[in-house]
C-alpha cells in the first residue's frame, strides 16, 4: 500500500512594488522599505499632513499603505493607495500594491484588475506580471498563471521565485520534468530556499524516484532540522523503496516535531501495516481520523488494514464510513491490492454497486 504525502502548494507570496532610492530625509520611505511599520506610518504622516516637506504626497500615500499593509490592516491600506492613485492615476506602483492587499483579502478578481491597470501603464513591471500570476494560481487559471511567470523571467531572470511558483503551476498541471527544470533554477539562484528543495523532492516522488527525492528532503533537514514536512516525506520516500524501519523512523521524528499533523499518522500507519504490525497501525490510523475526522482517506485505510488482517465485517464498516466521508475513488478502490479479500463479500458489492 503506497502511501504519498505531497505537501500543499506554498502559501502565496505577494511582492511589492515600492523600490528606489530616496533622500537622506525621506524616513517615510526608508523606514516602509525597511518594513518599520510603526515608524513609516509616523513619518509620512508628517509628510502627508505637511509637517515634512516632500514632492511626492503620492508616493508618501503609497508608503504608508504599505506599512498598513505590513501591520495587516488592510482597509487602511487600501484607502492610502486610493489616494496615491487619485493624486497620480499613472502611479503603477500604487495599482501593484493595492492590488497585492486584495490579494491577501482573497479578492482575486479585484487583484487582477489592479494588475492589469498597473501592466497597462508599465509594460515591464515584473512585480505586476509576478502577483498577477499568484493570483491566476490562486484560482486556478494555471496557465495563465504559467505565462505571467514566464513573463517575469523574460524581464528579470534572476528572480526566483518566478521560477519557483512556475515550477508549482507546472507541478500542477502534470509537467513533472519542466517543474524540475524550475525547481533546479530556483535552488540555483537561492540555495537556502527550503521550499524550493522539499517540492523538488515531492515531484521526484510523483516522478517514482525516491532516491532523488530522498537527497531533497536531506538537503531541506540540513537547511532546518526542525522540518516536520521534510521528515515525513522522507518517510513516504523510503516507504516507496520498501524500506519500512527507515520510514518509520522518518515518521517518528516528523511527529516528534509536529503531532499534531494527522497525514503524518496515516502514512505511519501504513508502514506498520506493510510490516505486519496490525495493531501500532490501527493505533494510528485512528489517531490520523481524531485529529482530521471527515478525511475520507484515513477510513479508507482503515478498511484496508482490516481487509488483509481478513475481517470481512469490520473492513466494510470502514469501508461504508470512507464512502460516507466522500472517498469516491472507485477505480482504485476495485484495483487496490489490499481490499482483495473482502471483494466477494455481499457488502462490498453493496458499496460498489453502480459506481
Amino acid at each position: 500500500m503506497k502511501r504519498r504525502l505531497i505537501v500543499p502548494m506554498a502559501l502565496l507570496l505577494v511582492l511589492s512594488a515600492a523600490s528606489g532610492s530616496f533622500a537622506e530625509a525621506d524616513r517615510c520611505s526608508e523606514y516602509s522599505q525597511q518594513g518599520k511599520a510603526d515608524e513609516a506610518i509616523q513619518e509620512c504622516t508628517k509628510q502627508i499632513g505637511g509637517v515634512v516637506k516632500t514632492e511626492n504626497i503620492a508616493r508618501s500615500y503609497l508608503n504608508r499603505g504599505l506599512a498598513y499593509q505590513v501591520k495587516a490592516q488592510l482597509d487602511l491600506a487600501i484607502a492610502d493607495f486610493n489616494k496615491a492613485i487619485e493624486l497620480n492615476p499613472k502611479y503603477d506602483k500604487a495599482y501593484t500594491d493595492r492590488g497585492n492587499t486584495y490579494l491577501l483579502e482573497g479578492k482575486s478578481d479585484l487583484a487582477i484588475a489592479d494588475f492589469n491597470k498597473a501592466i497597462k501603464i508599465n509594460p515591464k513591471a515584473d512585480h505586476a506580471y509576478f502577483n498577477r500570476g499568484t493570483a491566476y494560481q490562486a484560482i486556478g487559471q494555471l496557465d495563465k498563471a504559467i505565462a505571467d511567470f514566464s513573463k517575469v523571467i523574460q524581464i528579470n531572470p534572476n528572480l526566483y521565485q518566478a521560477y519557483f511558483y512556475r515550477a508549482i503551476a507546472r507541478q500542477a498541471k502534470g509537467r513533472l520534468d519542466q517543474a524540475i527544470v524550475d525547481f533546479s533554477k530556483a535552488i540555483e539562484l537561492n540555495p537556502q530556499q527550503e521550499q524550493a528543495y522539499l517540492n523538488r523532492g515531492n515531484t521526484y516522488l510523483l516522478q517514482g524516484r525516491p532516491d532523488q527525492a530522498i537527497a531533497d528532503f536531506n538537503k531541506v533537514i540540513a537547511l532546518n532540522p526542525k522540518s516536520d514536512e521534510a521528515h515525513s516525506n522522507a518517510g513516504a520516500a523510503y516507504m516507496a523503496k520498501g524500506q519500512f524501519d527507515q520510514a518509520l523512523a522518518e515518521f517518528n521524528k516528523a511527529i516528534e516535531l509536529d503531532p499534531r499533523y494527522a497525514k503524518t499518522y496515516s502514512n505511519r500507519g501504513a508502514a506498520y501495516m506493510a510490516k505486519g504490525q496490525f495493531d501500532q497501525a490501527v493505533v494510528d490510523y485512528q489517531k490520523a481520523i481524531e485529529l482530521k475526522p471527515n478525511d475520507a482517506s484515513a477510513y479508507y485505510n482503515m478498511a484496508c488494514l482490516y481487509a488483509v488482517k481478513k475481517n470481512i465485517e469490520e473492513s466494510c464498516i470502514w469501508l461504508e464510513k470512507a464512502a460516507a466521508k466522500g472517498y469516491n475513488k472507485w477505480e482504485r478502490m476495485k484495483k487496490d491490492p489490499d481490499l482483495k479479500n473482502i471483494r466477494d463479500a455481499a457488502c462490498y458489492a453493496k458499496i460498489v454497486k453502480g459506481k
